[in-house]
C-alpha cells in the first residue's frame, strides 16, 4: 500500500529505516509483552541505539538535531509495524522537549542524554481527578518553603511512572506579579519521600501501565522547577502541543497497522467467484479509510511542520486538528478493518479485536474530541466560549 508523503529523501528514508525495525518485533512481540505484564525494553533499547528515541532532541546533548517531524515519523512507522511506544510520546516528545526549551544547563545535561539514548526515562503528569481536561482546575499546588519547594495534589491516568526515572510535574505557583495561580513544572524523582502510586485497573490491555500519584508533601529543590516560575502556559503548551502531534502519530500507524491486515485480507478471503476485496461493500469503506488516515498525516506533517519552526500558536491549532483527525480516521479504519474479517476480526490470530478498544484512546488522550472542538469553534471561527 503506498504511503508517499510530502516530505524529504530523508523523512521518507527514515521511515523505511523505523518500519524495518517495527518489522523485526511487530504486533505480536508487543502483545506477549503486554500478556506477561512486562516493557517492549528489547525494541526501546534498539530504537536509542538507532537513535530513534533521540532524534528530535539537540545534537548537543546526544541527540539526532531533529524536531517533531522527525519523531513523530517515529512512532508513525513503529505503529503501522504494529508496535507503537507509547512512551514516546511522553519521555522525548512531551518532556524532552519542554527541558530542550525552557530548562537549566545543568537539567539538561542531566536529562537529555539519557532520554536520547534510553537509559533515562521520564513521565508526565498533569491530569487529575476533579480537572479532567480543563488545565485551569489543576489543584496540585507548590509553594516556597526557603529555597525548597512544597509540592501537594493529585494525578490520575499517568503513564509508565513505574519504569519512569523521574515525572514531569504540572502544579500551580503564585504568579509574583499578578497573585494568581499559573501553571509550572517539577522534575520529581520516582523515589521522593511523599511521591507515591497505585496501578490503575484497565480494561485495555498494554505493556504501559496507567497510575494515579499522590504528592503528599513532597519537599523538592529549587533546581527541580523547569523554567521560569510565572512563564504559565508557554512552558505547558511547549509539552502538550507535541504530546497533541505523537498521539496523531500513533493513531495513524494503528489505523494503518489494521487497515493493512484488512486489505491484505480482503485480496486473499474467497466466499465467492471472486475475493471479498472486489465488492465495493467491502472495498469503498477500506478506501475511505485509506484517505482519512491520509489527510490526518497530512494534517500531522502541517503541525509538526509549525511547531519546529517555532510558530507556537499555529502549531496549537494544527495540532489539535492533527489530533482530531487522526483519533477519528483511527476508530473508522480499525472499525471497518475489523468488520471485514467479519468473525476472523475478534479472534487472537490476527489482532485485531484489541485495538477495537485501543483506537478509542486517541479520541480521549490525552484531550477529549468534545475539548478540541471547542478550542476550534471559539479560537479558530471565534464563536462564542461555551465553556
Amino acid at each position: 500500500m503506498s504511503s508517499a508523503t510530502i516530505e524529504t529523501p530523508e523523512h521518507k528514508a527514515l521511515r523505511t529505516a523505523v518500519a524495518a525495525l517495527g518489522q523485526k518485533y511487530g504486533r505480536e512481540y508487543l502483545a506477549r509483552v503486554a500478556r506477561e505484564g512486562g516493557h517492549p525494553d528489547e525494541l526501546w533499547a534498539d530504537a536509542a541505539k538507532l537513535g530513534y528515541l533521540g532524534v528530535s532532541l539537540p545534537e548537543e546533548y546526544g541527540g539526532g538535531g531533529g524536531g517533531i517531524a522527525e519523531l513523530s515519523i517515529v512512532l508513525e512507522e513503529l505503529g503501522a509495524a504494529g508496535c507503537p511506544l507509547l512512551m514516546m510520546v511522553v519521555s522525548p516528545a512531551i518532556c524532552g522537549t519542554v527541558i530542550s526549551r525552557f530548562g537549566t544547563e545543568d537539567q539538561k545535561r542531566t536529562w537529555l542524554p539519557g532520554l536520547a539514548d534510553g537509559s533515562l526515562t521520564m513521565a508526565f503528569g498533569i491530569t487529575e481527578p476533579d480537572a479532567g481536561s480543563n488545565s485551569h482546575r489543576i489543584t496540585t499546588t507548590a509553594r516556597r518553603d526557603g529555597d525548597d519547594w512544597i509540592l501537594t495534589g493529585r494525578k490520575v491516568f499517568i503513564s509508565g511512572v513505574d519504569i519512569a526515572d523521574a515525572t514531569l510535574i504540572v502544579g500551580r505557583t503564585e504568579d509574583a506579579r499578578s497573585g494568581r495561580l499559573v501553571p509550572c513544572l517539577f522534575i520529581v524523582p520516582r523515589e521522593a519521600p511523599g511521591f507515591t502510586r497505585s496501578v490503575i485497573d484497565m480494561e485495555l490491555q498494554a505493556a504501559e501501565k496507567q497510575f494515579e500519584l499522590v504528592l503528599d508533601d513532597v519537599r523538592l529543590p529549587s533546581s527541580a522547577l523547569v523554567g521560569d516560575e510565572d512563564a504559565g502556559l508557554l512552558q505547558l503548551f511547549a509539552g502538550l502541543n507535541p504530546e497533541r502531534i505523537m498521539t496523531a502519530a500513533f493513531a495513524i500507524g494503528m489505523g494503518r497497522y489494521a487497515l493493512a491486515k484488512a486489505v491484505d485480507y480482503a485480496k486473499t478471503r474467497q466466499v465467492w467467484k471472486d475475493p471479498i476485496g472486489a465488492h465495493q461493500a467491502l472495498a469503498h469503506p477500506l478506501a475511505a479509510a485509506h484517505i482519512e488516515l491520509e489527510l490526518a498525516r497530512l494534517m500531522m506533517q502541517k503541525a509538526a511542520h509549525l511547531y519546529d519552526a517555532g510558530d507556537d500558536m499555529g502549531a496549537g491549532e494544527a495540532a489539535n486538528m492533527a489530533k482530531y483527525a487522526a483519533g477519528e480516521a483511527c476508530v473508522r479504519a480499525v472499525d471497518q478493518s475489523v468488520h471485514t474479517l467479519g468473525g476472523n476480526g475478534l479472534t487472537r490470530e490476527y489482532g485485531l479485536a484489541s485495538l477495537i478498544t485501543a483506537s478509542r484512546v486517541a479520541r480521549i488522550a490525552p484531550v477529549s474530541r468534545e475539548m478540541i472542538l471547542n478550542f476550534i469553534s471559539h479560537q479558530t471561527l471565534g464563536l462564542p466560549k461555551s465553556y
